[in-house]
């Protein structure tokens, strides 16, 4: 098997969640025997390359961050330049996200299981998964530890069921939180959590608080 991976985040590769989540799918590919090859749609003047990598290959895999349950604007723009194909082509998605809870991201899973008709190709699935907020942000063993498991759904991918399979369906998690761990993540998001954003801000150069009502002037 070969697998073209298409990183669908507006992102540069640097500053890119999806690419480390990427770097650790294609390591369980590549013990599995697969090969493949990996573009980033951020970079623009890499499309004609990217096209013509779609164009040529049957496997295609699009890694995709989700901003507040929309897909990103650029990779739809991109999307739009892409010839239809057949049936002999497959589409598969990488589905993730900040947020933790699975329910957070079927809207967007939904709008792919209806991307790839529109392309004359195959759907592959989509393998879904939260809680990947920040990974950019934390040092290369942390990095890791929150990417990992993502090594095992590339072996699984490489099997060549795409993500239809079980494990691929629980790699999610919980769809939904109960209501006691709601409420502690909403107390430690005012709080710890606000404290850390704050931090962050500070350290790229922000002055002013994170809430500041930046469209409202102070009277008299």
């Amino acid at each position: 098997m070969h697998v073209v991976i298409i990183n669908g985040s507006p992102r540069v590769q640097k500053y890119s969640n999806t690419e480390k989540i990427i770097d650790s799918f294609a390591k369980g590919l590549s013990e599995k025997g697969a090969s493949f090859e990996r573009h980033a749609i951020s970079n623009r003047k890499s499309w004609e390359t990217i096209r013509d990598a779609y164009i040529k290959n049957e496997e295609i895999l699009i890694a995709i961050p989700l901003y507040v349950e929309c897909i990103p604007g650029l990779l739809l723009e991109f999307l739009e330049t892409l010839p239809k194909k057949n049936e002999h082509t497959r589409i598969s998605f990488l589905l993730q996200s900040g947020f933790a809870e699975g329910c957070q991201l079927r809207c967007g899973e939904e709008f792919l299981t209806k991307l790839p008709e529109y392309l004359g190709v195959r759907y592959g699935g989509c393998l879904v998964k939260g809680d990947n907020f920040g990974i950019r942000l934390f040092n290369e063993e942390k990095q890791e530890q929150i990417t990992k498991p993502y090594q095992a759904m590339g072996e699984l991918f490489a099997e060549g069921d795409g993500f239809y399979r079980e494990e691929a369906k629980k790699f999610t998690g919980p769809e939904y939180f109960a209501l006691p761990v709601r409420l502690i993540m909403q107390f430690a998001f005012k709080t710890l959590a606000k404290k850390m954003f704050q931090k962050v801000a500070a350290s790229w150069g922000c002055t002013v608080p994170l809430d500041k009502k930046i469209w409202e002037t102070e009277s008299g």
